[in-house]
């Protein structure tokens, strides 16, 4: 019976993990291209350039478009995040001890994905505006233009994450924050921080990049132009140490993140 009591408690706890990673350990996971199940220290994406239509004389070949074919590797790295969860532990507190631990580690794993995310956005050199002002409306805008101009595809798979700093300064633009200009369903304060304007999906992020300088870097790209690869989604190992009297809790992930098209993507540096 104790052998089963065993088990139950490393399946329950494997179960915790991967239901609060999958809830809330990563933002960034879905708004990307992402690969699962990748064999091997790297895999490949594949980016394709743009086609043009021509004409052609009657009964003559159909000219070719030529379009540029091109690879990005995505290398993959192993992340570990344990803790002790002492046996006695979870009789002499009022909590759920085994809760915060599988939560603490998914969190901690999701942090990482998203680190990942945001270093290879950060690669971007496409800036809208300098970073001597804040999110203004004129920054927003630049960075529109650029995206468009760039032909980026306006098919709901445009995304924008900011600071929160520079959340607060969206929310003083009126066109972002008045139903009048967004409708009722589209207020960023409707349970979720997150909202939809000029065909985007604006996020919050704790996690974005500080420069020296005192600028936050915050991103706006199509989910196409950054690449996510898994080659083990979040793992949990639970194995009993009878000399500490206690369980040690690994949880484990393998995953790499890389820019396919920088085109895809707009830097507006935002000074804090």
């Amino acid at each position: 019976m104790a052998i089963d009591i065993e088990k139950a408690f490393v399946k329950q706890f494997e179960r915790e993990v991967h239901e609060a990673y999958q809830r809330q350990g990563s933002k960034l996971r879905a708004t990307v291209r992402s690969k699962g199940t990748v064999q091997g220290a790297s895999t490949t994406f594949q980016k394709v350039g743009k086609g043009t239509a021509s004409t052609k004389a009657r009964n003559a070949p159909v000219p070719v478009m030529n379009v540029d074919h091109g690879s990005v590797e995505c290398l993959l790295a192993d992340y570990y995040a344990g803790d002790w969860v002492d046996k006695l532990d979870e009789l002499k507190t009022n909590g759920d001890e085994r809760g915060v631990i599988a939560n603490a580690g998914a969190y901690a794993l999701g942090r990482k994905t998203d680190e990942l995310i945001i270093a290879q956005l950060d690669k971007n050199t496409r800036l809208a505006g300098a970073d001597s002002d804040g999110l203004t409306r004129d920054k927003v805008l630049t960075a529109f233009e650029l995206l468009g101009g760039s032909d980026v595809p306006d098919d709901g798979q445009r995304f924008a994450i900011v600071g929160w700093k520079q959340w607060s300064q969206l929310l003083g633009i009126e066109e972002f924050a008045n139903a009048n200009y967004v409708g009722d369903g589209e207020l960023p304060w409707r349970g979720t921080q997150a909202k939809r304007w000029l065909g985007t999906l604006w996020m919050p992020h704790s996690g974005l990049t500080r420069t020296g300088s005192g600028a936050r870097l915050c991103h706006w790209y199509h989910r196409t132009a950054i690449g996510h690869a898994s080659g083990a989604d979040v793992a949990t190992d639970v194995t009993w140490h009878g000399d500490r009297a206690a369980h040690f809790v690994n949880n484990m992930m393998s995953q790499g993140a890389c820019l396919i098209d920088g085109d895809g993507v707009v830097t507006l540096a935002c000074k804090e």
